[in-house]
């Protein structure tokens, strides 16, 4: 992948520097006591002021990088400056309609994997795309950084902010009436969730309830589809996984919280009259993917030689996924929100009753991991070390097989790419995003250095 993703990028952010203050020099060590407490009063309080309230000048999202890559991970608007007719020129040129029949959406969690392919290919359809994302370090936000200055280059706007500030959520929707919300940003993976298991409640619950009370105030009110998960029917034995089958019993605190969020999104639709259609998603891959999921870190640790996990369930049984290449996903987002109603309410009043689904959108093929690993030992030619082990108690389930044929019905949800495609897609952009991402570090640590 060639450098020229990376044209629109400044070489240095924006800078300040605190001046010394024209009277200093008036201040001598002779002066009496209470003039050096005053002194230093002001210079103290000068330095608060500096410290909070001033901010480099910012001609584009890069500008506001810090000076670790901790810090730029972690970034939001709580501390970063947004507004202004500037922003709101950029918010407007992004979110614009293209085609006549475009909707506006909002599309958070932008820089993200499902994020980044979803706003794009709403972008080239003619739809006005605004994206949020708060740039987390839940995996290398380099990446991140790479999928935002590839959606920049297609006109897509990516605000950078946290789905909990309030504040700002009210502002966008202030500015831009739009039509839908496609509400892709959460914490992520399974395993997590025992390490930093309050950054799930942030997210996933807290999160999609400021998101819902926004919306619910909102007039017009938008039309909301949103990412649950396959995790959500943890212990289930029955397969396929269909749309009616129970979902109390996760295995996660990830499942979880998806769970809870399905049935927030119940009751804001049943009081406020929002339209919602949550989407379970079915282990999707593909280019641009999560470095946390198993073909991403496999390929990456095969071609390294290092040994990569193979777990095996109980009496050595197959841990199996339905694994659902990225651009599936996409259709099935795109046509959930295509077939969404308008919601029913007005300032936060419900008028009649709104449209509330729930779709799996998967491949229907469950593939053992081991074959998967075979398929990338073909792909790479190099021989894995395999290290069998025991599926481990931590929110990891056997297997998962999506029945998709209420998404089919409601508005032809049909995968085409099998395992075997999908992962050569997969190896074909690893090759070529590896000196694509060192040269974006270099671009990233020398602002860092400035």
């Amino acid at each position: 992948m060639k450098s020229s993703h990376l044209d629109n990028i400044p070489s240095t952010p924006g800078k300040f520097k605190i001046e010394k203050s024209p009277y200093s020099h008036r201040f001598r060590w002779h002066y009496s006591y209470l003039a050096k407490l005053t002194f230093w009063s002001f210079v103290f309080l000068a330095l608060i002021f500096i410290f909070f309230f001033k901010s480099p000048p910012s001609s584009s999202p890069y500008s506001s990088i810090s000076t670790t890559p901790s810090d730029l991970s972690r970034r939001s608007l709580k501390t970063s400056s947004w507004g202004g007719p500037a922003w709101e020129k950029r918010v407007r040129s992004s979110a614009k309609v293209r085609s006549k029949t475009g909707f506006s959406v909002l599309v958070t969690g932008a820089a993200g994997f499902v994020g980044t392919h979803v706003s794009a290919s709403l972008k080239r359809r003619g739809d006005g795309v605004l994206g949020l994302d708060n740039f987390n370090d839940y995996y290398d936000p380099y990446l991140k950084r790479a999928r935002q200055a590839l959606l920049e280059r297609s006109g897509i706007y990516i605000v950078e902010g946290d789905i909990n500030d309030v504040a700002l959520l009210k502002k966008l929707f202030e500015v831009i009436p739009f039509t839908h919300v496609m509400h892709l940003a959460a914490q992520a993976g399974v395993r997590y969730a025992m390490e930093n298991p309050n950054s799930y409640i942030h997210s996933n619950v807290a999160g999609f309830v400021n998101l819902l009370e926004v919306c619910k105030s909102a007039n017009p009110q938008p039309a909301i589809v949103w990412a649950s998960s396959s995790s959500v029917y943890g212990l289930n034995t029955k397969v396929p996984f269909s749309e009616k089958d129970r979902t109390d019993q996760p295995a996660s605190l990830y499942a979880a919280t998806k769970k809870a969020g399905e049935e927030i999104a119940h009751t804001y639709n049943h009081i406020y009259g929002l339209s919602l259609t949550g989407l379970r998603f079915f282990t999707v891959y593909g280019p641009w993917g999560r470095p946390d999921m198993a073909y991403f870190f496999f390929t990456r640790d095969i071609l390294k030689g290092k040994a990569i996990p193979i777990f095996e369930s109980a009496n050595h049984g197959t841990v199996a996924r339905d694994f659902t290449y990225i651009d599936d996903i996409v259709k099935g987002c795109l046509g959930a929100l295509d077939t969404a109603e308008k919601s029913t309410g007005s300032g936060g009043k419900k008028k009649r009753p709104a449209q509330l689904r729930v779709f799996n959108l998967g491949n229907t093929s469950p593939v053992p991991v081991s074959d998967l690993v075979s398929i990338l030992e073909k792909l790479l030619k190099v021989k894995a070390k395999r290290r069998v082990m025991k599926l481990p108690r931590n929110g990891d389930v056997p297997f998962t097989h999506a029945n998709i044929s209420f998404a089919q019905r409601e508005f032809g949800y049909k995968p085409t790419t099998d395992l075997q495609m999908g992962l050569k897609k997969f190896v074909r952009w690893y090759g070529g995003f590896d000196l694509y991402q060192k040269e974006l570090k270099k671009d990233l640590d020398s602002w860092e250095c400035t």
